[in-house]
This record gives C-alpha cells, sequence and structure tokens, in this order.
C-alpha cells in the first residue's frame, strides 16, 4: 500500500509540509497518489540512524548480508502486480518492461548476496612479518577492503527499479555493509515506496539494524543537497544527467571533507561506421539501428546518438534506409512530460544549427507525451568545429556524421567527451587496417562493441559501465556487475596487530575459507 510518506529507518513519516503527486504519461493524467517531501528535521533524524546502524552494520557477516539481501528480492517479488501496476502507472513503459526490470534487479540482489556469502571480495591481503630481516626487520602487515560510511543513493529517472531504490547502488552498498539513503525520484516515487516497503520487511525479518535502509521523498533538489552537504554521509551514487551528476560532485567536493559521488551521466556512445562493412551490409545495420535508437523511446543511456561513417554511396545509402525504417516504427510514451518537454528542446536547439540536414522524423499525429523520432546528417568539418552537435539529445533522436575520410573520423573521435560506450561496425579484416581509429575510440569510452548495438547492459563481472568524463565522475569504476561494490569501500591495514583482535578476514586460522593473498600468493590456506 502506497501511503505517500517517508521511510525513517523502520518508521513511516510525514512532518513534511511540501507534497506532491507523480504523474501517468500514458493517460496524461495526475495519480491519485500525494507524497510528503522530507523535512529537515526529517532528513537529520535519517542520517543519524543512519550513522548509529553504520556501527553494528559494518560488523555482519557475509552470510547475514547475504540473506539480507535475499530476503529484499524475495519482498519485492511478493509485491507481485502491485508493484507491476503502479510502475506502469508512472512511467507510461509497458508492463513487459516493468517485469524484465523487476528481474533485473531481483538478479542483482542475488548476486551481491553470492558474493558477500563467498567472501573473497574483501581481497584480503597478508604480508607476515620476518623480525629477523637485516638491516631494516618487516612488520605483520594485513590489509582488507572496509566500508565507508552511509551512502546516499538518487533514483534514477529511467529505471524505476533497476537504478533506483533497491537498484544496483543500493544493492551493491548494502553488500559492503554501508546503510543506503535513497532519494527518491519524484517521478515514481508510488514505485520507490513499495519498495522500500519490501527492503524494510526484510530488514525486520533478518534483524538488521534500524536505520540501515531509508527512503525520503523530495519534489526538488533540496532533499539531495542537504543529504550530500550532511557531515555523517559518506559517499553519493547517481544515475542521471550531466548537470545534476556535475551539481552533486561539486557540492560533495566543497565540503569540509569530501566525499566521493559515483555519478553515471551523459553518453551519446559513437558508432564507427567502417567503409567495407557499409558497402557489404549496410542495409542490415541501418535496420537495426532504427530499432535501438527508438528502444524505449531512446530512453537508454547507451542510447546510439552518434554514428560517424566515411563519405560516399555506401554511406548515402546507410543513410536512406536508416531514415525510411525508422519512420515505420510507432512511437512510444516517454517517461514523463518534463522528459518529452526536455527532448524538443534539445531536438530544436540541434536543428537550429547551421550545416545540419533532417533526413527523418514522424510527421504523423501522435498520443500526449509521445516522442517523435529523428534522424540527422551532418558534414564532419561542422560537426568539429560546432561542439553544441556532441551534446546528448535524450530521446529518439541520432546523427550521422560524414566525414571526409580516415583521418577527419580519428579527429573527431579525439575530441569527443567521455562516453559510456563505443561501437565498431566493420567486416573482420577492416579492423587491423583501421587500428587508430579503433585506439582513438578506445581512449574515450568505458566499453567498446563489435559489430552489435550498445542497448543492452548485461549484469556480469566483466561489464564497465562507465567511462572517461563526463560518463562517469571516475572511469576507474563500473556501476554495474559485482565490481561496482568497490564504489563503497576503502582499504585498510593492521600492523602487528594482535591475533586474536583481527578480523576474520585477516586471521590466521581463515576461519571463513576465503580466498587471501598471503606473502605474494594467492591461497585458501591457513597460515
Amino acid at each position: 500500500m502506497i501511503t505517500g510518506k517517508n521511510y525513517i529507518g523502520n518508521e513511516l513519516s510525514s512532518e513534511g509540509l511540501k507534497t506532491y503527486t507523480t504523474f501517468n504519461p500514458k493517460l496524461n493524467i495526475e495519480n491519485e497518489h500525494t507524497f510528503f517531501e522530507a523535512s529537515p528535521e526529517e532528513i537529520e533524524k535519517t542520517v543519524s540512524l543512519a550513522s548509529e546502524a553504520f556501527e553494528s552494520f559494518k560488523k555482519v557477516s557475509g552470510n547475514k548480508k547475504a540473506e539480507f539481501l535475499n530476503s529484499i528480492a524475495d519482498e519485492i517479488l511478493a509485491l507481485d502486480q502491485s508493484l507491476i501496476e503502479t510502475y506502469v502507472s508512472e512511467t507510461g513503459l509497458p508492463e513487459g518492461r516493468a517485469k524484465g526490470e523487476r528481474g533485473r534487479t531481483i538478479g542483482q540482489l542475488r548476486m551481491f548476496a553470492e558474493l558477500v556469502a563467498r567472501g573473497s571480495w574483501v581481497e584480503a591481503t597478508i604480508d607476515t612479518a620476518d623480525l629477523d630481516r637485516s638491516p631494516i626487520p618487516k612488520q605483520d602487515i594485513r590489509k582488507m577492503l572496509v566500508p565507508l560510511g552511509p551512502v546516499v543513493v538518487f533514483g534514477a529517472s529511467n529505471f524505476p527499479l533497476a537504478y533506483s531504490t533497491a537498484g544496483g547502488d543500493t544493492a551493491a552498498a548494502l553488500a559492503a555493509g554501508c546503510p543506503v539513503i535513497v532519494k527518491s525520484h519524484p517521478m515514481h516515487a508510488g514505485t520507490g515506496e513499495l519498495v522500500a516497503s519490501a527492503i524494510i520487511k526484510a530488514v525486520q525479518k533478518t534483524g538488521m539494524p534500524n536505520g540501515v535502509f531509508s527512503n525520503l521523498n523530495s519534489s526538488g533538489i533540496e532533499v539531495g543537497v542537504q543529504l550530500v552537504k550532511h557531515p555523517k554521509v559518506k559517499a553519493v551514487g547517481f544515475t542521471g544527467s550531466i548537470k545534476g551528476g556535475r551539481a552533486l560532485f561539486d557540492l560533495a567536493s566543497q565540503r569540509p571533507e569530501p566525499i566521493p559521488v559515483f555519478a553515471e551521466m551523459g553518453s551519446i556512445n559513437p558508432v564507427i561506421l567502417l567503409p567495407k562493412a557499409t558497402a557489404s551490409k549496410g542495409e542490415a545495420l541501418a535496420k537495426t539501428y532504427a530499432q535501438s535508437i527508438t528502444l524505449g523511446t531512446g530512453q537508454f543511456c547507451t542510447n546510439p546518438g552518434l554514428i560517424l561513417g566515411i563519405k560516399g554511396d555506401s554511406l548515402d545509402n546507410f543513410i536512406n534506409i536508416l531514415s525510411d525504417e525508422i519512420i515505420k516504427i510507432e512511437p512510444s510514451c516517454m517517461l514523463h512530460p518534463n522528459i518529452i518537454g526536455n527532448y524538443e528542446k534539445n531536438r530544436s536547439n540541434a536543428l537550429q544549427q547551421s550545416g545540419l540536414i533532417v533526413t527523418a522524423h514522424y510527421q504523423n499525429d501522435v498520443a500526449s507525451n509521445h516522442a517523435r523520432q529523428t534522424v540527422t546528417t551532418v558534414e564532419g568539418k561542422t560537426f568539429l568545429e560546432n561542439t553544441t552537435l556532441h551534446q546528448e539529445v535524450f530521446g529518439p533522436f541520432s546523427m550521422v556524421v560524414q566525414c571526409a575520410n580516415v583521418n577527419e573520423l580519428e579527429t573527431i573521435i579525439n575530441n569527443l567527451e567521455g562516453q559510456l560506450t563505443g561501437t565498431i561496425l566493420a567486416e573482420n579484416d577492416e579492423v587491423a587496417i583501421y587500428t587508430s581509429v579503433i585506439e582513438a575510440l578506445q581512449n574515450r569510452v568505458g566499453r567498446i562493441i563489435f559489430n552489435g548495438v550498445p542497448t543492452g547492459v548485461e549484469v556480469c563481472p566483466a561489464m564497465l559501465h562507465g567511462g572517461p568524463y563526463p560518463a562517469s565522475t571516475d572511469s576507474r569504476f563500473t556501476a554495474v556487475g559485482i565490481h561496482s561494490i568497490k564504489r563503497w569501500v576503502r582499504p585498510f591495514s593492521y600492523q602487528s596487530w594482535p591475533k586474536a583482535l583481527l578480523p576474520d578476514e585477516l586471521k590466521n586460522e581463515n576461519p571463513l575459507g576465503i580466498s587471501r593473498l598471503v606473502n605474494g600468493k594467492q591461497t585458501h590456506d591457513k597460515i
């Protein structure tokens, strides 16, 4: 049941005076529930509870954390159709997408449960003493990863489940031993509260400390700003726009004690179309990319917003087929009137730039909040000279840049901002010919794809979902997969510490049976 209240630890609260509602973009009406924005007093209580909970939660065993994470997954599933219906009513997305995203969310939680149950993720490293070493005796030094403290997670507009309340950031932070305060996204506050209720049930069923999780509502930026500035908050997770992520990064950097902000932000995900592939399979690629550009109304952070090719008849043919195919696709609903408003504004701004030619634009009437897809093209020289054309248009929009030659193609790649993904569309024997192009792309992206589409982010250990700024604020980390846990921890060493007082992960007996690096060798053995 949706109450519209805030979860301050295990308790529901509605002290704030400011209220708001969510919106059904499909029906173009407001939803019925009213939500109470968190008050400054509620924020203070929430952060204090999280800080108190950290003292005990950071000591909870891997097996108990695994039980907690699996219980969250079970409770989310128990919400059943009420969660799916609320999700659909707040996003305009179809039921199949809701169920698919729920499955991904459940999978992430169980993946982290398995990780912490095994325990080796803490990277236990032991260098035993050699006090007879000359001329300087060697001390006993042992290192492992330890949690940072309370983490604030901002819900994402385009993934109400997988990147929001119990999404990847929350699952990874809880797995690391960090209490989580979610700043719920105002567009899907009802979905967020239902998921929050599932987490709280799991907290109570598994005996986790009160305050290990909270969910705060906010229609604007005020609650988020107060949370990021609070001295007891130790890290921030964010998925969204460059403007929003950078604002949080700057706030966190200006604190007396700066804290890390792991933000996954904007990306136009350049696609490099090499000549032989353009000639041999341009038609098939154009049809594939028409589907990828419009998938989810273009509301994926890996949407292919930029296609780079070398001028010629084959590229002209690709543009023509892409333009013909994309118009055949029925427009779909965007997440919110604000989202489609920004799409139209940014698209219009791009179309006003000199030299940009529209090759496809859906002209028929569409329902409210449905986005008309657009394909444009521009000369490489014009694109290089106008960085406005480099900016993301979030939605079903893509630009094909016609490069004069390979040198111009490489120059354009080198002048792009950091991106989440880059794609090479090529014949196998072209790869060796265009190594400098591929290396240039590798320097600008976090993930490189061969003969595929960037849309679709597999949740697995090898996935890197991040990239050079502004794709993310720290390209050394991923926001997806088990290694995303490393954002919420820091390395910590014990020197000459009494063996009985060491954490189990570092004791000679290795009571947890985990894999450790002992005197330079990886082993499960005791010392």
